[in-house]
């Protein structure tokens, strides 16, 4: 079987008849070299000419070295969805600058996902008159009857692609059924699954299971996509193919082939070989399959919703070995496994460095889970805060058994737990609905902020197709609506332009407006985390979704170590670097000797900023006053400063303050108007200060238990002895000067011997 169009035919016939090179400028090909990139463009554009489309300029990428252009992105016109007339169409041909000075083809996607439409009699413009007989005697032959269709050259490897197959073989008689085919229909997944992973044995290549789409009304899977093992570049056996099958579940119950990609960029196995080495198409939802990535000693089952899912007893024996050793070193090393009916299914941990951490940096947490943002076989997630120098900071670890509620429920209740039940103010976390029940059982008063990556994929999936116009005006909606009132105007207004108003993701998503709405999220504290941001992995690649049992604790380690590192080093920064003042202004001096240099940074550019900014007192009552405080030369950004003299407390309609936890430069120049000298010490968060990790505790009544405060103490002492430990066993002279120390210190405390 030849795959591709009419074109594709053509260079088979010239490379069979001896006249189609390699060089052949009929088609683009991995390897092909031009002088320029504007070159290739013109050859692009001739080729997409000749076969019935336009090109459009995509991305470009720079060196990171001397910033020059390295490489050039040329898409189909219709690619992506900013137009209605674009079908977000995949094709597209990418050059990189090579140290020759060519540039070379080193990415190339054929195929298009709409219908193609050649111009008079263009096409093909240079094709001999011998390969325009034989091309047209090649397809009458192919129209005429149903017999099998023989190619002479199978594997040759002097074929532009090397991945021509046949498409029958002798005595395969019905075999031609097994090709996929959009609109195709499955009564099961796994039915499309068994049936795609018996294409691809007679093909010749393997697969794997891709990314999955969830209803936001049941959370029941609503589509599926099956890709080639070769996807991706996670791993040295992978190059980034594309090949791929999706398929989406019908109102009727019926799964239906709706997206597909056939061409790979990679040489497929022999029939024979892949037979052997194919692995079972059993049910993909309770055992495990084959990623592609050699043979890991772990077996995670990949079901989402069930119960019965449970991390296998090599896990559990190796972690728990692991863990018993770390709380034989450190006392304050927590852990805590789940079992159900003697499975074990999800497991938490975090160590001493981590719960001390949480008491001073626990009023924000991210759960960042995104492995399951694709197909897993390790359900790894990590709880994560912001420290005094707006750095991660690690708060736990887990292995989640399942998506179920109810293990989101053990694991928010065992971290607690481990964090003597202080619950924090806000969390980032993703939107699914388990995940939001488990939340506002276990943290009823923690306000929960959707993931911004997931609400930039459904934002995709469910609004692309709208057009630019659409885009602007939800996005206005979203991140400039200053007031409630004015974000259900525009928003009604929206869906009445476009109408939308039977919605089904839409109207979810403004009843949890107050979750993932830059209006409804400011007034709450977020150590100003990004809205607009994805929050990155604390452990980078280092440990993804796919780590090897073997090399998880040794990886695990190794970030911990990198990440715990890179906070002394801003530890050291802020006690022995002095920031420079930019002004005579005393509120700068005070906030320089109390701020880390993270903190003093962002203090210092409001600051700065307030000087091109003008206040006028627009009200007065009694102590209370309002000023209106708007930017020099312009009317459009303008905030209102609320003060209250009796007891010194300021607030701005713009909420850095209450967001972010710094003063923000509005209200900065209304204390200048009030000569103001100092920040009153309730605007300066203790969290953002040099002695943050210090022991000082100046919120103590906030914990609300004898037990809670025993333990924030237990933990801050037990942090500071580590690091005297460690200076005073670098050399014999230390450690006399530290033993005297302690000598004295403990005189000083009564100890008893």
């Amino acid at each position: 079987m030849i795959k591709g169009n009419l074109l594709g035919v053509e260079l088979a016939i010239n490379n069979a008849s001896g006249e189609g090179q390699m060089g052949s400028p009929h088609e683009p090909f991995i390897g092909l070299q031009f002088d320029s990139a504007d070159e290739a463009l013109e050859f692009y554009t001739s080729y997409a000419k000749r076969i019935g489309f336009k090109v459009r300029v995509g991305q470009l990428y720079r060196s990171r070295t001397d910033g020059s252009v390295s490489s050039r992105r040329y898409v189909c016109s219709k690619e992506g969805y900013q137009l209605s007339s674009r079908t977000g169409c995949p094709a597209f041909l990418r050059v990189q600058i090579r140290d020759s000075g060519k540039w070379v083809v080193d990415h190339f996607l054929k195929d298009h996902n709409h219908d193609l439409e050649l111009e008079g009699e263009e096409f093909p413009p240079i094709l001999p008159q011998k390969s325009l007989t034989a091309l047209k005697s090649f397809t009458d032959a192919t129209r005429k009857s149903k017999k099998k269709l023989l190619v002479a050259f199978k594997d040759d490897s002097s074929c532009p692609f090397g991945i021509y197959k046949r498409h029958r073989r002798e005595g395969d008689e019905g075999q031609s059924t097994v090709v996929p085919y959009l609109g195709k229909e499955f009564s099961s997944v796994n039915e499309a699954y068994e049936f795609y992973h018996a294409y691809a044995v007679y093909a010749g290549f393997r697969i794997r299971i891709g990314q999955l789409f969830r209803s936001k009304n049941d959370g029941m899977i609503i589509s599926r996509r099956f890709v080639c093992a070769k996807e991706g570049f996670q791993h040295p056996s992978r190059v980034g193919c594309a090949a791929y099958l999706r398929i989406k579940r019908e109102p009727s119950g019926k799964w239906v082939i709706d997206r597909l990609q056939k061409d790979h960029n990679h040489t497929l196995d022999s029939e024979e070989e892949d037979r052997q080495n194919g692995f079972p198409a059993s049910s993909i939802l309770t055992e495990e399959v084959n990623s592609g990535l050699g043979n890991f000693n772990f077996n995670y089952t990949i079901s989402k919703r069930s119960r019965e899912n449970q991390i296998n007893s090599v896990w559990y024996s190796l972690l728990s070995e692991y863990f018993q050793s770390r709380q034989a070193e450190d006392t304050g090393f927590f852990y805590a496994m789940e079992v159900d009916n003697g499975n074990f299914r999800s497991i938490f941990w975090s160590d001493g460095r981590s719960r001390y951490s949480c008491s001073q940096f626990g009023d924000v947490i991210v759960l960042d889970s995104s492995y399951r943002k694709g197909v897993y076989l390790v359900p790894f997630a990590t709880f994560v805060g912001v420290n005094h120098h707006k750095q991660p900071v690690l708060l736990g670890c887990a292995l989640i058994a399942d998506e179920s509620e109810e293990s989101f429920t053990w694991l928010f209740q065992t971290w607690l737990r481990a964090m003597s039940g202080r619950q924090p103010v806000s969390i980032v976390a993703d939107q699914d609905v388990s995940i939001q029940r488990a939340i506002a059982k276990v943290f009823p008063v923690t306000h929960h902020r959707f993931s911004f990556w997931q609400i930039k994929a459904k934002e995709q999936e469910n609004l692309g197709p709208m057009g630019e116009g659409f885009i602007n005006y939800y996005e206005k909606c979203v991140y400039h609506s200053q007031t409630a009132d004015e974000f259900d105007t525009t928003w009604n207004a929206l869906l009445n332009k476009y109408g939308l108003k039977d919605n089904a993701w839409l109207r979810e998503m403004y009843d949890n407006r107050a979750s993932w709405v830059h209006l409804y999220l400011r007034s709450t504290f977020f150590a100003g985390i990004p809205m607009n941001e994805c929050v990155e992995s604390y452990f980078g690649t280092l440990l993804n979704a796919n780590t090897p049992l073997m090399e998880f604790i040794p990886r695990y380690e190794r970030g911990l170590e990198r990440c715990r590192e890179e906070e002394r080093r801003k530890d050291f920064d802020t006690s022995n670097l002095q920031p420079v003042l930019q002004t005579k202004e005393p509120v700068e001096e005070q906030c320089r000797r109390l701020y880390t240099l993270t903190i003093f940074k962002v203090f210092q550019k409001e600051l700065l900023q307030c000087y091109s900014y003008l206040g006028f007192k627009i009200y007065e009552e009694g102590g209370l006053s309002r000023y209106l405080v708007r930017r020099c030369g312009t009317d459009i950004e303008r905030h209102v400063v609320t003060f209250s003299a009796s007891n010194l407390s300021v607030s701005c309609s713009c909420r850095m303050f209450e967001y972010e936890g710094v003063l923000c430069r509005h209200i900065l120049r209304v204390f200048q108007i009030l000569e103001l000298r100092e920040v009153p010490a309730r605007y300066i968060l203790h969290r953002w200060t040099r002695n943050a990790e210090d022991g000082v505790f100046p919120d103590i009544e906030s914990w609300s238990s004898p037990q809670e405060l025993r333990n924030l103490m237990l933990w801050s002492l037990r942090d500071t002895a580590c690091k005297y430990v460690e200076a005073g066993a670098t050399s014999l002279e230390k450690y006399k000067l530290a033993s005297e120390i302690l000598l004295e210190g403990g005189r000083k405390l009564c100890w008893h011997r």
